[in-house]
């Protein structure tokens, strides 16, 4: 797929999944996303760029860092994830927040424009990965810090039968590279190759709780990459694949509940 397409594609699918991305994914990462931004070190009126901010999680912890003289620019692929990030702030009184549509290889910020840049769970999805870490550096001003978390290592995500059970029906090739960020130092590369200095690693192994089989099904088909794809199937379909994730997951249920492992990287650096 060309990458023109698949931003395209992702976009569509994250407009599709936002309600369910927030129904069911941020519960269970919130823990990644506030050990970012703390790898992050926000200061009080700094200026942060939120990359990838979906619906605003990580945002919003951000805002609080920095306060009201400082100010927090949220981007996201998907318009109606920075309208939903929107909402929420703006609901919690946090206005020093703003967000935008904008991809993350091509950054319409002028260079050294900002103190700190985060991307929690979204370097994955770009299908330039360097580019897009080459892109935080460039905003960044000097000695200014980046953290970026990504997913780790798919035999230790519990979760990622997901994509070969969507693409046993159509080729979707969203992220075909999705857990490639999160094999041994692959991020701490791509900072290095992007300039960063003083890079540190961290990788968490978390049980990730999903109350019952529907919050599972939900989460992994319409509230992720997958819920373009997941919006075309009939009736029939659906009944198919969720049992399939179903029973790829069956090692993890307690009760009605699933206590699915996940692995997160998380890196920090400083540009020079």
């Amino acid at each position: 797929m060309q990458p023109d397409v698949q931003r395209r594609v992702q976009r569509y699918g994250w407009d599709r999944g936002v309600d369910s991305y927030a129904a069911y994914w941020e519960p269970v990462l919130d823990r990644c996303a506030r050990q970012t931004v703390s790898m992050a070190e926000p200061r009080i009126g700094g200026r942060v760029l939120d990359i990838a901010c979906g619906g605003g999680a990580a945002t919003q912890i951000l805002a609080e860092r920095v306060g009201p003289t400082g100010h927090v620019l949220g981007v996201d692929l998907s318009e109606k994830m920075t309208q939903r990030a929107s909402d929420r702030l703006t609901g919690l009184g946090l206005n020093h927040a703003t967000f935008a549509r904008m991809g993350m290889e091509q950054l319409d910020l002028p260079d050294d424009s900002q103190d700190t840049v985060t991307c929690v769970l979204g370097l994955m999805y770009a299908p330039k990965t360097l580019v897009a870490v080459q892109e935080m550096a460039r905003v960044l001003r000097q000695g200014g810090r980046c953290a970026i978390a990504v997913w780790g290592r798919r035999d230790r995500c519990g979760w990622s039968e997901v994509f070969p059970i969507v693409d046993r029906r159509v080729t979707t090739e969203v992220c075909p590279m999705f857990f490639a960020m999160g094999v041994n130092e692959a991020l701490i590369i791509a900072m290095e190759m992007a300039g960063f200095a003083d890079i540190r690693e961290e990788r968490i192994s978390e049980t990730l709780r999903f109350p019952d089989a529907e919050s599972v099904c939900m989460a992994m088909f319409a509230g992720g990459p997958a819920s373009l794809a997941y919006s075309r199937f009939d009736e029939v379909t659906r009944d198919e694949v969720h049992s399939e994730l179903l029973t790829s997951v069956e090692q993890y249920r307690v009760g009605k509940a699933y206590d699915i492992p996940g692995e997160f990287v998380l890196a920090a650096g400083v540009k020079p």
